[in-house]
């Protein structure tokens, strides 16, 4: 298998601050990488968390292989492990905000929580370009407190006013209407770390089904309310995106990957990539690489 390398970008080579938080324009997050060895126009692996907020232009972002369309009131969260690619042309004006997750949820409250874990498993959220006036308040602030020498309560500060924001853009998104009960999502949450700490031993919803103790139509109906995907096409959408992850890193084989993910073995683990996906793993990999240069 030929392997592409994807740059893994660590915390340090983005954040200002002795703690684990940085915030800037996108003008400026291009201007800190326009000399660097690490391409933001390449796939690239973040290992943080983050939260852009685009307020003028329109451009493309590739999230994990899939591109999306950004426009003024889009809002992209990022976890740790995405892969993302930025447009060369700088089309766009808006704030990047990078963290570390640590920072952010220690000392948090179960409500304060539940809303950052709830965005934060959200790909896409738009809030309508009339509603960013309402989330300057919130970013002033935390660009005035990065920039104070003030060190005195500085990471609490920060931590209260980023929640703050979420809340806020969360109040504010289009997709409000789509709440859920705090249980329910937690279920849903379950289910989830449940996949990553089992995937190795079955990909069957019905066995998940069962470590949840819930029926396998308890488990598909959460899945169609959280995702609006079936428990097994969810399963299967997750495994997919870990075997694109594992396939760009330099330093696993395809049977490496395919025994790692729990397949039974390699040629179980090619079907299963082409049937979803329409190509083997080794084209997908010369298509990324032709296509990002």
């Amino acid at each position: 298998m030929q392997k592409q390398q994807i740059e893994n970008i660590p915390f340090n080579k983005v954040k200002r601050q002795p703690f684990l938080f940085d915030i800037c324009s996108i003008q400026e997050l291009y201007d800190r990488f326009h000399d660097s060895e690490v391409n933001l126009f390449k796939p690239h692996r973040i290992q943080f968390n983050g939260l852009t907020i685009f307020c003028k232009g329109t451009s493309k972002h590739m999230i994990d292989f899939e591109e999306k369309t950004i426009d003024p009131g889009t809002i992209l969260p990022s976890l740790k492990g995405q892969v993302h690619a930025f447009q060369k042309e700088l089309n766009v004006k808006g704030i990047v905000i990078s963290f570390d997750e640590s920072f952010i949820v220690q000392g948090l409250s179960e409500s304060n929580m539940f809303h950052f874990l709830q965005l934060y498993h959200t790909p896409h959220l738009h809030i309508g370009e009339e509603n960013l006036t309402k989330l300057k308040p919130y970013l002033d602030k935390l660009i005035k407190l990065q920039e104070s020498s003030n060190p005195n309560l500085k990471p609490e500060l920060i931590q209260s006013i980023f929640i703050s924001l979420i809340l806020e853009i969360k109040r504010n998104s289009i997709y409000q209407h789509k709440t859920f009960q705090s249980q329910r999502y937690k279920d849903f949450m379950k289910f989830q770390d449940l996949i990553s700490s089992h995937h190795t031993e079955t990909h069957d919803a019905h066995d998940y089904a069962k470590m949840l103790h819930v029926s396998y139509k308890h488990l598909n109906e959460l899945c169609k309310e959280m995702v609006n995907k079936t428990a097994k096409v969810f399963i299967d959408s997750w495994l997919i995106l870990e075997i694109k992850r594992k396939l760009t890193e330099d330093i696993f084989t395809s049977q490496e990957i395919a025994y790692a993910l729990g397949f039974s073995d390699p040629s179980n683990f090619v079907r299963f990539f082409k049937k979803h996906e329409k190509m083997t793993p080794t084209l997908f990999l010369k298509n990324l690489k032709k296509n990002s240069g």
